[in-house]
């Protein structure tokens, strides 16, 4: 076990490396000015020359890169033109809109993409697997195909359009919800999650479909297996079969696609979060690939493999836990 821990972080690391790379060499191939950006458009050349040489972009890419890991790695420290500014380990830089640290960001902004898409998870697993396991028990009949039908339904409509959908109806149309407004968890809970469940809903309905369709197709391979039948020649009650065997055959493969997911949404659910107006991750990300902010842009896509990468060790994990048959190697 130890092996295996210590071979996945040594493959992480190469990972997020060249992550990294690619984002860099992505950022220098993007049209764009980010000195004129974060100076504005009134100065003059001398200014932005300026700028350049407080933000670093005076040195060559490979040298700008390099100055990066060291802020990961040691910490580093940055010009605003009258006065240093120290940024610790593990430092991503600095925002060329703000000079506001990217770590001090991040961190800032991940609450609110935690509250999504764990939210949004629960939905998924709640409705995925619940909708699958029916849908498998009642093959071949109308609550099969009906339900059938709207996997396929939930597997074919954007994100965005669903969540229009949800704002149209739920809070224009009914008038059941407020207009969703992000409120921090810390300052009322109660309207934190009020202003949640859309989101939640949202997200956590677009991706159920795809684990209702994992579900059914794994229960319907267990339910087929040679034990699965022997339990029932000896008289063992159908709901027994089905909660305890059947459902357990189905679960690894359903634990490890959503550790992965659960990963991938930190930074992934853009959308959502630009239509609902969350502050987080994602609509970090989109502000600094329109303002062609390089750190902030760079720090969302390791802060996004770190967890990506973590979650396949944790999906690894538990599936060898759901299912012993599975052997780590």
């Amino acid at each position: 076990m130890t092996r295996f821990v210590l071979k996945r972080l040594a493959g992480a690391v190469l990972v997020l490396l060249a992550l990294s790379v690619l984002v860099y060499a992505l950022f220098y191939l993007a049209p764009g000015d980010p000195a004129r950006l974060a100076c504005g458009e009134r100065c003059n050349p001398q200014q932005i020359a300026q700028v350049r040489e407080q933000l670093g972009l005076n040195e060559s890419v490979f040298g700008q890169y390099l100055h990066f890991l060291q802020g990961v790695f040691t910490g580093r420290d940055y010009s605003t033109g009258t006065d240093l500014v120290h940024c610790d380990a593990p430092c991503l830089g600095l925002s060329y809109q703000n000079d506001q640290q990217v770590t001090a960001l991040l961190l800032e902004r991940l609450p609110a993409t935690a509250s999504l898409t764990l939210g949004a998870m629960v939905v998924w697993l709640v409705v995925g697997v619940g909708t699958g396991l029916l849908s498998a028990l009642r093959r071949g009949g109308p609550t099969e195909r009906l339900l059938t039908l709207l996997t396929l339904a939930g597997t074919g409509t954007p994100v965005f359009i669903l969540g229009l959908l949800l704002l149209m109806v739920v809070c224009a149309h009914l008038q059941w919800l407020p207009f969703p407004s992000y409120v921090p968890l810390g300052e009322d809970p109660e309207q934190w999650a009020w202003n949640m469940l859309l989101p939640w809903l949202t997200l956590g309905f677009f991706e159920s479909a795809k684990y209702a369709r994992l579900t059914r197709s794994s229960t319907l391979e267990t339910l087929a297996d040679d034990h699965i039948r022997t339990f029932r020649a000896y008289g063992v009650k159908e709901r027994s079969v089905v909660t305890r065997h059947a459902l357990r055959g189905a679960v690894p493969p359903v634990i490890a696609v959503s550790a992965v997911d659960l990963g991938s949404m930190f930074g992934g659910a853009v959308l959502t979060e630009s239509l609902f107006g969350i502050p987080g991750l994602g609509k970090t990300l989109i502000d600094g690939v329109r303002t062609v902010d390089l750190p902030v842009v760079v720090g969302v896509v390791l802060l996004t493999g770190v967890f990506v990468v973590l979650a396949n060790v944790l999906a690894d994990l538990l599936y060898a836990a759901a299912d012993r048959r599975v052997v780590l190697t």
